[in-house]
């Protein structure tokens, strides 16, 4: 098999309303879907986004920019594609568009390979589940009043979910208790409830925020700092009970090493594009299971369950339905749990019509 062409498409995806956390307005997600084409007809997909659509045209252009590297390739060789694009990129650096490119480029291939064999991919890396707790995270906004709040927490219940996300990061702590106290009264003691500060705090804040919170039984504080304050995060981690999940900002597995030697999280949250694609989440998946820590995967749902189904340290996913109008199949949520498909593959492919429709290009 060899990949006989690289297309993409650049789409956005409106959200029905704008939605607002501690550092974001956002009204869409613009998403870079990649398309390998192959001489037996089969197809490697994968994408990449920006908050807003901006500067989407950027990633479109780094990467074509790898077609070189990859037209003409046996996507079998992932590994050898991978490590020829890590090299090329050292001038231009390891973080942002760069990897993302590589990210989308090392998933298709991935995809590819698993339809090619016709098995999901977690069965390719070594499965060890067929299901997932997951978290709902399109909701509970800092956006949103409490009224919104208890509505859209009795709402994910109903959808079969027992783990939701709230957004924190008020500058009166005492306003963040009172809205994840009512969602709390809301779904009862058995829901696990989560919640993300999306790096607003100062340390002292978060220590603050993180102690009135505890009464709550709240399973983490996440990323309650600046990303580039990991001694600051090691502070909030080491004066708090409850856990800290942090690493969906880092880039590669070297980020993540860095959160870890710090001591600055309880739970990492690699994000698919910027750790650099499926090749290097495995690594940070085993990486974090040498340092006995556990692993929650960041967006990306769909693309990151063949993790989930082969990592025996990832604990959850995020479920985030930003993506789904994109895709053909669904994701199953049963008491909690995604299962994880054993379609080929990634187990998701693209909705072309819905693609021609949400279509930017």
């Amino acid at each position: 098999m060899k990949i006989t062409a690289l297309k993409t498409r650049l789409t956005d995806v409106p959200f029905a309303k704008p939605i607002t956390t501690a550092i974001h307005n956002m009204r869409s997600v613009g998403c870079l879907l990649v398309y390998l084409e192959t001489d037996v007809g089969l197809m490697g997909q994968s994408y990449i986004f920006t908050l807003n659509a901006v500067r989407l045209k950027a990633f479109d252009e780094m990467v074509r920019g790898f077609s070189h590297r990859i037209v003409g390739q046996d996507p079998h060789y992932v590994t050898a594609i991978n490590s020829a694009i890590w090299s090329e990129i050292n001038p231009t650096g390891y973080a942002g568009v760069t990897i993302s490119a590589l990210s989308a480029l090392d998933t298709a291939c991935w995809d590819l390979v698993g339809k090619s064999a016709d098995r999901p991919l977690h069965h390719l890396f070594g499965a060890c589940r067929d299901r997932i707790r997951t978290y709902a995270s399109g909701g509970l906004w800092l956006s949103q009043s409490i009224d919104e709040l208890v509505d859209e927490a009795a709402t994910f219940l109903n959808q079969g979910f027992r783990a939701m996300k709230v957004r924190v990061g008020n500058k009166d702590p005492r306003k963040d208790l009172e809205r994840v106290k009512a969602v709390r009264e809301t779904v009862g003691p058995s829901i696990e409830i989560l919640t993300d500060a999306n790096q607003a705090l100062t340390p002292k804040q978060a220590i603050r925020l993180g102690r009135m919170l505890e009464e709550l039984d709240i399973g983490w504080l996440e990323e309650p700092v600046s990303v580039h304050d990991l001694v600051g995060q090691a502070e909030v981690r080491n004066a708090l009970d409850m856990a800290i999940a942090s690493g969906e900002t880092e880039w590669t597995r070297f980020g993540i090493r860095n959160t870890i030697e710090a001591r600055a999280a309880d739970v990492l949250m690699p994000d698919l594009q910027r750790i650099g694609g499926l090749t290097e989440m495995r690594r940070v998946a085993a990486l974090a299971e040498a340092y006995c820590l556990p692993i929650s995967t960041h967006i990306f749902t769909e693309h990151s369950l063949c993790i989930a189904g082969s990592a025996p340290n990832c604990i959850s996913v995020e479920h985030m339905p930003w993506y789904a109008p994109l895709f053909r199949e669904e994701m199953e949520i049963v008491d909690g749990d995604i299962l994880i498909p054993t379609r080929p593959g990634t187990g998701f492919t693209f909705d072309e019509a819905a693609v021609t429709r949400l279509a930017i290009d």
